[in-house]
């Protein structure tokens, strides 16, 4: 059986979230005591890692952190599951390249709800934040008022609460001096940032449309045990619930949805329509979530973004983006530019995932540290309007989405009964 995480009564995400001001105020604090010893670390010395979250994502970013300096070292590691933690621990001791760099005696792993806290209470520099997404914005703000440096998963957020409080968390860091860097993997990759450039130099003119594709089969899925409550099969599920994976056009097509933002300088849509349904995956065990969603955004500038996203089994997979201009188009994934110019990338490629992790520990150590705030939050934003416009089948403002008061917090984190919310239904399904 699984170590069971720490059952006590713990503060709810709103009562969180509502406390913003008492905690940064005395975040303040603490963080002056922790940013005199990150300038301190700026130099040659040792950065101590903490990882929160410790499924298959936080185990790769460990090891690409870890990977990425000299004199790094992880210290320390936090999850709701001990036995999520141990694999993972197992894991990064086996690579032969990371020996020397593991350094988590029992002391130092912690399980339960608030195993994160801990973890930023070990003396870390650097904290790597893949859980679940409905706990990112809680986490990132605890990591920031703590003085920390962050590497922040993709997405950010599941409602608009959370990207209200990340976006404030964001410019706290900056005041503070901190690095946060996303997960939103595609823009730390080399041919993206080249095909990019050529972008926004005018290489396909004006952008006129954009058709994005995120079409895949089925995920995991663990079949659930007599001895889960209905909290720890949702957790140990957590793709399939709104409230934890923000749908899947949330948790895996924002990736799509980033780029077209960032091919539109990250200025947000002004309104959205949808439509999407539980067609395929419709059995309990699939939680509540859609299987598939289309997205039209519409852009100030009468550019229109057609956004389609699909987890169905024995369907044509695809996963691209075209943009489309006055002067050419762009195939996105081949780097390739087609029209008045001419163009493709040829050169050298390298890891994107092991890019965002150089490039976050040079710029601690450099004294400039990289704040991806504004894009990992307007992008999980933009994936959150598609969701509002499908579940609900109307047409959603991006002025609206922002506004949004709809929070999906459980009324507890505690292992016991959290019924499945029904599935959406659009027309029936209400804005909130």
């Amino acid at each position: 059986m699984p170590v069971r995480p720490d059952t006590r009564s713990l503060p709810s995400r709103r009562d969180f979230l509502r406390s913003s001001t008492a905690v940064a105020i005395a975040g303040s604090l603490v963080g002056t005591l922790s940013l005199s010893r990150s300038a301190h670390a700026a130099g040659d010395d040792l950065l101590r890692v903490g990882l929160i979250g410790c499924g298959g994502r936080g185990t790769g970013a460990a090891a690409q952190a870890l990977n990425a300096d000299d004199n790094v070292k992880l210290v320390a590691m936090g999850d709701t599951f001990g036995d999520h933690l141990q694999k993972s621990l197992a894991n990064l001791q086996k690579q032969s390249a990371l020996a020397g760099k593991i350094d988590v005696p029992p002391e130092r792993q912690f399980v339960g709800f608030d195993a994160y806290k801990q973890v930023l209470d070990c003396g870390v520099d650097v904290v790597l934040l893949t859980t679940p997404p409905h706990f990112r914005p809680s986490h990132l703000k605890a990591a920031i008022d703590a003085g920390k440096h962050v590497f922040c998963e993709k997405p950010v957020a599941v409602d608009a609460p959370g990207v209200r409080s990340v976006l404030a968390t964001c410019e706290e860091a900056k005041r503070k001096n901190l690095a946060v860097v996303s997960g939103l993997c595609w823009r730390y990759h080399t041919g993206k940032r080249e095909t990019f450039k050529q972008i926004h130099d005018g290489a396909i003119g004006d952008i006129v449309a954009m058709q994005v594709s995120y079409n895949t089969g089925g995920l995991w899925m663990h079949a659930r045990q007599p001895h889960w409550s209905d909290m720890e099969w949702q957790l140990r599920n957590w793709l399939y619930f709104t409230w934890l994976s923000g749908d899947h056009n949330v948790e895996q097509h924002v990736h799509s949805l980033d780029k077209a933002a960032w091919a539109m300088h990250d200025e947000p849509p002004v309104r959205a329509i949808g439509l999407g349904g539980r067609q395929v995956r419709t059995a309990a065990e699939f939680g509540h979530i859609f299987d598939h969603h289309a997205v039209v955004y519409e852009y100030a500038n009468g550019v229109k973004l057609f956004a389609f996203c699909r987890q169905q089994d024995g369907c044509a997979v695809e996963v691209n983006d075209y943009f489309f201009g006055t002067k050419g188009r762009c195939d996105v994934m081949k780097h390739r530019i087609t029209g008045e110019k001419e163009w493709r990338y040829q050169g050298a490629e390298s890891n994107m995932y092991q890019n965002e992790h150089n490039e976050l520990f040079a710029s601690i150590r450099n004294g400039t540290p990289i704040n991806n705030g504004l894009y990992m939050s307007r992008s999980t934003m933009l994936a959150i309007l598609g969701r509002m416009a499908t579940y609900t089948g109307q047409v959603i403002t991006w002025d609206q989405a922002m506004a949004s008061q709809e929070d999906l917090t459980p009324p507890s984190y505690e292992f016991g009964p959290l019924p499945t919310p029904p599935v959406a239904m659009p027309g029936i399904t209400r804005f909130a």
